[in-house]
């Protein structure tokens, strides 16, 4: 649990680079941060990451957890279950928003071409 001391005031491209860490220090397949500031007023950053199984699913969804947590970054809600054969995972940190898929996942939702340009 942090405390007042440890809250850091992270800009939103700061907290998707923690992110973006986390996911390569665990091998995520085809990272990518969308900038969604001028589409949306639910977020400013999309992450979107593949992963190649369930178990690399849930290792993601862990470190992300773990190293936000640690940078002082609320994470308001994770959706979806990685040890349930889950193809989306969500991590909603408020102004940044982390989307970890499976393979088929990723493909089928496509938020790439939902989002960019």
């Amino acid at each position: 649990m942090n405390t007042i001391s440890e809250v850091k005031n992270l800009e939103p491209k700061e907290i998707a680079d923690v992110a973006v860490a986390a996911l390569e220090e665990k091998k995520a397949e085809n990272v990518k941060v969308i900038d969604v500031s001028k589409l949306t007023p639910v977020a400013d950053y999309f992450v979107l990451a593949t992963a190649s199984n369930p178990n690399q699913l849930s290792a993601l969804t862990d470190n992300v957890d773990e190293k936000l947590t640690k940078a002082g970054v609320e994470i308001k809600s994770v959706e979806g279950r990685p040890r349930e054969n889950s193809n989306w995972i969500l991590i909603d940190c408020t102004s940044v928003i982390i989307h970890i898929f499976n393979r088929e996942g990723r493909e089928f939702y496509n938020l790439e071409r939902l989002w960019e340009n």
